[in-house]
């Protein structure tokens, strides 16, 4: 699983942008504040891991998401998900259970 592809915010931020729509290196360059080989560097990496994919057209590279692997991600999360929805579903009763009004140790002003 490409967890410590992820983990890089800028490669983050590159997949948000792909999901929004289809983007060239300069327009990738543009929004991540990056140089044109460090975006392209992190694209590499991208493709490699099977996220993006690049399409020609012409003189263009247009780069695409590939959904298929982060819902592999997603599938494998699912039973840790779970787990951390029941912990904040016993949170939220335990909350919901408390006195409203703390006790307060002086004498109130």
């Amino acid at each position: 699983m490409p967890f410590d592809v992820l983990a890089e915010p800028a490669r983050r931020h590159i997949l948000d942008l792909l999901l929004q729509r289809p983007h060239q290196v300069s327009e990738l360059t543009h929004h991540l504040g990056l140089t044109q080989p460090g975006t392209s560097k992190h694209l590499r990496i991208l493709r490699q891991a099977g996220l993006v994919t690049v399409r020609k057209d012409a003189q263009r590279r247009w780069y695409e998401l590939r959904p298929q692997p982060l819902a592999e991600i997603d599938a494998w999360l699912t039973p840790y998900r779970k787990l951390w929805n029941t912990a904040l579903d016993h949170l939220e009763h335990h909350l919901d259970t408390m006195d409203d009004h703390p006790a307060q140790d002086g004498p109130t002003p």
